[in-house]
């Protein structure tokens, strides 16, 4: 029957498109465009065969074989099937398991009940050499496809490449029709130097105490005299640093190495100061606060990271999403969202905004700049965690991509608030 059909490594093409455009074959250095990609694989494939095509099969592999968005916005194209194996850490670093067993299969169960009469290959492999050798022995003719290698070595079987029939290389022109590297020249770049904005916050003063990491005292609280069971050396040595003429104090270690600002600190600057208590005021025992709760699966802790009332008050997404909205959601994340880190950050930003019931929440977070209240921003990266930036990483989302998300999320709010950001002044 003169049918065509494509199995498409996934982990091959994309990788080796990867290592060619953007110099390392790390998936999430280029950005896909699958409707354009599947449409040329379709045309490339009739015209090499000059066969009706059949079906294209795409295998790949995802965390626990759980569809990630491309996987579905793939599956519910035309004439593509989606077969997914594992995906695993071996050594510290995501390995597919399981796609070189479907795929040996497919194809030789597509060559043993005379489904088609040419097959197309993307892949380097070699372990689906017996299954290319019963296909051929089926009748089958075999075309086997390469994506152009970045050092202009191949990147693929050798006896792969022996046993083909056809072998045709896809080059860099044909590549760019729907993957490009993406631009680390932009906002999200990481740089040599950090931006006006990120340089501001941290050249702000801290105290003293915050750079020794000891806990900032109290507003007006007086500072303690020296104990007095201090030695004669000791008094001597304090005062030869600080009384004696012409002599200068050793350094200490917070200011020979200059203590690098915690994220706490940083969400500190540019807040009121809060009230001082009087000397006199007896102290408060603060009330019992829970911490944890099965029932709300979510650990409330506005009173330990200092957050304002009102701050701590800001309803969350899933809190403000009906179930048509939700449905609604999931449909343009499959559909119209790619993935990218700060494309991820706008959308959860502009559907949180659009669906307050009052815009004074939306002020209220924008005077927290750059800090994102931690319930909303751990809400954020979870939703981003769905478009797939944990695959072929680590466990955790690495720093590039949280700061695009949260980058993405602020350019947003941003945009609705009408708030130029600017750094900020001496």
């Amino acid at each position: 029957m003169d049918r065509c059909v494509v199995l498409v490594d996934a982990g091959y093409l994309l990788g080796a498109a990867a290592s060619l455009l953007a110099g390392e074959p790390t998936r999430s250095r280029i950005n896909v465009d699958h409707v354009a990609l599947i449409q040329a694989l379709r045309e490339r494939a009739q015209g090499d065969t000059q066969c009706a095509l059949l079906r294209i099969y795409w295998f790949d592999g995802a965390p626990d074989r759980v569809p990630q968005p491309e996987h579905r916005r793939l599956r519910v194209m035309p004439r593509v099937t989606v077969r997914l194996g594992a995906l695993t850490r071996s050594e510290g670093r995501w390995a597919q398991k399981g796609v070189d067993a479907a795929m040996h299969a497919e194809l030789t169960e597509l060559a043993r009940n005379r489904a088609c009469s040419d097959i197309v290959l993307v892949t380097g492999d070699g372990d689906l050499l017996p299954g290319l050798m019963s296909a051929k022995e089926h009748g089958v003719a075999v075309h086997l496809w390469a994506v152009q290698a970045a050092d202009g070595d191949y990147n693929q079987s050798e006896d792969l490449v022996a046993e083909a029939d056809e072998r045709r290389v896809l080059d860099r022109a044909w590549i760019t029709q729907a993957v490009h590297a993406k631009d680390l020249s932009g906002v999200c770049a990481p740089q040599s130097a950090p931006g006006p904005e990120i340089a501001a916050i941290l050249s702000a003063p801290l105290p003293e105490s915050a750079k020794n990491g000891a806990a900032p005292p109290s507003p007006g609280a007086a500072t303690a005299p020296p104990a007095e069971h201090t030695t004669e050396g000791e008094r001597d040595q304090g005062a030869a640093g600080k009384g004696a003429p012409g002599a200068e104090a050793a350094p200490s270690r917070s200011e020979s190495h200059p203590g690098v600002p915690t994220p706490k600190d940083l969400a500190g600057l540019g807040r009121p100061a809060p009230s001082a208590v009087s000397a006199a005021a007896p102290a408060v025992q603060p009330a019992a606060t829970l911490r944890w709760s099965s029932d709300r699966g979510w650990v409330d802790r506005a009173g330990s990271t200092g957050e304002a009332p009102e701050i701590a008050a800001l309803p969350m997404l899933a809190q403000l999403t009906t179930a048509e909205q939700r449905w609604a959601d999931r449909e343009e994340d499959i559909t119209a969202v790619s993935g990218d880190p700060f494309e991820v950050g706008q959308v959860f930003a502009r559907r949180w905004t659009a669906r307050l019931a009052t815009p004074v929440h939306l002020q209220h977070l924008s005077r927290e700049y750059p800090r994102i209240p931690h319930r909303i921003d751990g809400e954020l990266l979870r939703y981003a965690a769905r478009f797939g930036l944990l695959a072929h990483k680590d466990d955790q989302i690495d720093e590039h991509d949280r700061y695009a998300i949260r980058a993405g999320f602020w350019r947003e709010v941003d945009s609705l608030t009408e708030t130029d950001r600017a750094p900020a002044s001496e």
